[in-house]
C-alpha cells in the first residue's frame, strides 16, 4: 500500500489549488486523486466571474485574497507560462427602489469599509461603461473596478501543473470508493486503482460530497443543482471585453452576465436552479418557456437584444448547502479529515484563498481567514452564513 501525507480528493479549480497549496507550505509526500481529469467537473462549467461583491463579510475576505492572486497568477505560482485568462472589465451590480436597494447599500459599505476600491455611479455614469444597458430605474449603482472575469479550467490545470512540478503525485481517472477510519481517525482512502494511506486526508469532492456522507455516517446537508447557461449574439449590440460583469438585481432572476467571446453575452440567473436527485454532469434540457423567460429580462435591461439568438447554451451544477455558503474545515469526530463543499456557485472565485486556508488547516498552521463560521456545526445551531439579498448565488 503506497503512504502519503496528504491525500487530496477532487482535481477540481479547489482540489487543485490545495494540492497547490500544501507543496508551497512544505508539505513533501502529497497526492491528488480525481474521478475524471483535472478541471472537468464542475470546474469546466463555470461562468468564471470574478468580484469581491458579497453580503456576507467572511466571504468578502476570502474574495479579496484571491484577487490579489488572481491578479498576478504567474508570479503567484512561480510559472512564467501559467494563465488564468484574466479579463479585469469591471463589475457592476445596480438595484431599483424596493427590497434590494438596502442590501446593497450595506454590501457595498462593507466594501469600502474593508478598502476595496470601489465607485458609486450615475446612470449616465454606467451607461458609459455600459452603452448597450439602460439604468433609468437603477437607485444605486456600484462598480468594482478591479474585477471581471477569468476562465477556471485554466487556474486548475495551472495549479494542478504548479503542484506537480513542486512533487505532488496526479493521478486522474481514479475513483475513490471509501475513507479509511480505523478509531475515529482517517488512516487513508480505497480507490479502484488501490488503497492509498495517509493519516490526512482532505476532501473537495463538490456535488459528489454524499460519497463522504456515506462513508463517515455524518449529515453533510447538501442539493446537487442544475442552472443554465445562454450565450446571446445580438448583431445591433456587441458586449465587448471592455464592458464590465454586470449583476441586476432589479431582474426577477438577479441576473449577471458577462462578455463571452469579445461581442456575445453570456447569461445566467443568480437564483434557484434545478434541484437535482443524485450528482450528475450530464447536460440537462433548456426549456423554450425558460429561454423566452431570460430573453424577456434580458431585454427589459438591453434592449437591443428582443432580437438577439442563441449562439449557444449550456448546463452547470452547483454544490448547493442551505445557506447558499461552504463547508470548510474539519468534520467533528474523525481526525485527520478536512472538507471544502457547498461553494453554492461561489468556488471559483474564491479558490486561490480557501485552497490555501484547506492546506493551512490540514497542516495545523494557523489560517489565514478564519474557518470557525464555515463550520458544518452551523446547520444545527442555526448560525447561518445568509447573506443579505437571500439565498442565491450573490451571497
Amino acid at each position: 500500500m503506497d503512504t502519503y501525507d496528504v491525500v487530496v480528493i477532487g482535481a477540481g479549480v479547489i482540489g487543485s489549488s490545495v494540492a497547490f497549496h500544501l507543496s508551497r507550505l512544505g508539505a513533501k509526500n502529497v497526492l491528488l486523486l480525481d474521478r475524471g481529469t483535472i478541471g472537468a467537473g464542475t470546474t469546466a462549467q463555470s461562468s468564471g466571474i470574478l468580484r469581491t461583491h458579497y453580503s456576507v463579510r467572511e466571504n468578502v475576505e476570502l474574495a479579496r485574497q484571491s484577487w490579489r492572486v488572481f491578479n498576478d497568477f504567474p508570479r503567484y505560482l512561480g510559472d512564467e507560462e501559467a494563465s488564468c485568462g484574466l479579463v479585469k472589465c469591471g463589475y457592476l451590480i445596480a438595484a431599483p427602489e424596493g427590497g434590494k436597494l438596502e442590501p446593497l447599500r450595506a454590501s457595498l459599505r462593507q466594501q469600502q469599509a474593508l478598502g476595496i476600491p470601489l465607485e458609486i455611479l450615475s446612470p449616465d455614469q454606467a451607461r458609459e461603461l455600459l452603452p448597450i444597458a439602460r439604468f433609468d430605474d437603477a437607485a444605486l449603482i456600484g462598480f468594482e473596478p478591479e474585477a471581471g472575469f477569468a476562465d477556471a479550467y485554466l487556474v486548475a490545470t495551472s495549479f494542478a501543473r504548479a503542484a506537480r512540478r513542486a512533487g505532488v503525485t496526479v493521478r486522474e481517472n481514479v475513483d475513490v470508493k471509501k475513507l479509511l477510519i480505523d478509531n475515529g481517525k482517517v488512516t487513508g482512502v480505497s480507490t479502484a486503482a488501490g488503497d492509498f494511506r495517509a493519516a490526512t486526508v482532505i476532501s473537495t469532492q463538490n456535488i459528489w460530497t454524499s460519497e463522504l456522507a456515506g462513508w463517515t455516517g455524518q449529515q453533510l446537508p447538501l442539493a446537487p443543482e442544475r442552472h443554465a447557461v445562454l450565450a446571446l449574439e445580438c448583431g445591433a449590440a456587441r458586449y465587448s471585453y471592455s464592458m464590465p460583469v454586470f449583476k441586476d438585481l432589479a431582474s426577477p432572476g438577479m441576473l449577471y452576465c458577462r462578455s463571452y467571446g469579445g461581442s456575445q453575452m453570456l447569461v445566467s440567473e443568480g437564483t434557484a436552479g434545478q434541484r437535482l436527485d443524485t450528482a450528475e454532469l450530464e447536460q440537462g434540457d433548456i426549456p423554450m418557456d425558460y429561454i423566452a423567460e431570460v430573453g424577456a429580462q434580458v431585454a427589459e435591461r438591453f434592449p437591443a437584444y428582443e432580437t438577439a439568438g442563441i449562439a449557444s447554451s449550456w448546463t452547470g451544477v452547483y454544490d448547493v448547502t442551505p445557506d447558499w455558503n461552504p463547508v470548510l474545515g474539519r468534520l467533528p469526530g474523525i481526525a485527520g479529515l478536512v472538507v471544502g463543499y457547498g461553494f453554492s456557485g461561489h468556488g471559483f472565485k474564491l479558490s486561490p484563498t480557501v485552497g490555501r486556508v484547506l492546506a493551512q488547516e490540514a497542516l495545523g498552521l494557523p489560517t489565514d481567514v478564519s474557518l470557525a463560521p464555515y463550520s458544518v456545526e452551523r446547520f444545527q445551531t442555526g448560525a447561518l452564513l445568509t447573506g443579505r439579498y437571500g439565498t442565491g448565488a450573490v451571497s
